[in-house]
């Protein structure tokens, strides 16, 4: 049986790419491992039909965390059984790479995101020139690439000359059992209820925004379930606005029961703006968890985005980020029950076409040739 490791710098809860990667590399008939950290507070990861194993760190973020992560799974890696290594990200493609070589075995890298356009390194020059070098060195050596947006690919392409796989982050087509009401919840039944989900709510993300857009919304709900670094923040604006009751915080919760959340909704919003290359190559999940919920969307005005939600009408796309003109658009839908009533079905018409059925296509394309030559 075809061994598999794939690598990932998070703890892997609430990690749904890796793991409908995980997933489908089983199906296929291989032996799959996770590989992630762990911290004191972390959930146990999703059970399915692979292993996980979390490394135990010291550090838990910054440079000196990035430097233990990747030396601690280099000694892993060199001395586990395995047939191909799965590098999710550049944070862990330096030691695969260095393995996929001493040990001559397969390497596919799959990146969920332009890892050096990323927000966070823009403004810290050194930073970013370490990542740059540490691209620059691996990415020549590449054979087998996945990204998650046709931006990425094509932004990597012409850096690299290499070609490059679009596997978008798509739910599977669940005939999912929602279980819980929102009674159930302890969410208002006579209430529009407003989403923003994801597990990295983080600055430039409209955030900040939609809390203050909040104070121009009556009869509204503004529910905000993930984590990110911008959390805090809008927590004190909400108080300080005095409009507590109009949002309510919830930490990660596990897939099951975020679909739950979100079926319940009546508006999912997604509001990264142009303020990195990654922001504006990005194509968030959580556009297809609203989808396939059958929620409308709201989302800004960049490319990959726009595309799905002009192509499939399951939502708006605005420019204009103020809180004033965010809760314009937002109190417009609220008004209009017939618009809403026809995104929601061109929602459900849409999820027939954007699922992991599909997409998992491509990885079975890329994998099946390297399992094969494995095998012989």
């Amino acid at each position: 049986m075809t061994k598999v490791i794939l690598s990932v710098t998070n703890d892997l809860f609430c990690d749904q790419r890796v793991e409908k990667t995980a997933e489908t590399l089983a199906a296929m008939g291989c032996d799959v491992l996770l590989v992630g950290r762990c911290y004191r507070n972390s959930p146990l990861p999703n059970s399915g039909n692979y292993s996980v194993k979390r490394l135990h760190l010291f550090f838990r973020k910054g440079a000196l965390f990035y430097a233990e992560f990747n030396f601690r799974l280099f000694l892993f890696l060199l001395f586990q059984k395995c047939d191909i290594l799965v590098s999710n990200d550049l944070d862990t493609l330096l030691p695969n790479l260095l393995i996929s070589k001493l040990r001559r075995k397969k390497l596919v890298y799959d990146s969920h995101e332009y890892f050096c356009g990323i927000l966070e390194i823009q403004n810290r020059p050194n930073v970013k020139k370490i990542w740059q070098k540490i691209e620059k060195f691996c990415f020549p050596k590449l054979n087998n690439i996945i990204t998650v947006s046709q931006s990425i690919a094509e932004q990597y392409g012409k850096e690299y000359g290499k070609k490059v796989n679009v596997v978008r982050n798509i739910p599977r087509l669940l005939q999912t059992e929602y279980i819980h009401t929102r009674k159930s919840l302890q969410l208002p039944e006579n209430k529009f209820i407003i989403i923003l989900q994801g597990n990295a709510i983080h600055k430039g993300r409209g955030g900040e925004e939609m809390v203050e857009a909040m104070t121009k919304i009556d009869n509204a709900l503004l529910l905000v379930i993930g984590q990110g670094d911008v959390i805090v923040e809008m927590k004190q604006m909400a108080k300080t606005l005095q409009i507590e009751e109009r949002i309510t915080f919830i930490n990660r919760v596990a897939p099951q029961l975020l679909r739950n959340y979100t079926h319940l909704a009546d508006l999912g919003v997604s509001f990264d703006q142009n303020l990195s290359l990654n922001h504006y190559f990005s194509l968030p999940n959580k556009i297809f968890e609203y989808i396939h919920a059958g929620v409308p969307v709201l989302t800004s005005n960049l490319p990959e985005r726009k595309r799905i939600v002009e192509q499939y009408q399951v939502g708006i796309v605005i420019d204009n980020f103020s809180p004033t003109n965010i809760a314009k658009e937002i109190n417009k839908l609220i008004e209009n029950k017939e618009i809403i009533s026809t995104y929601k079905e061109n929602c459900r018409k849409a999820a027939q076409v954007l699922n992991w059925e599909y997409e998992e296509k491509v990885i079975q394309k890329i994998y099946q040739p390297l399992i094969s030559s494995i095998n012989e």
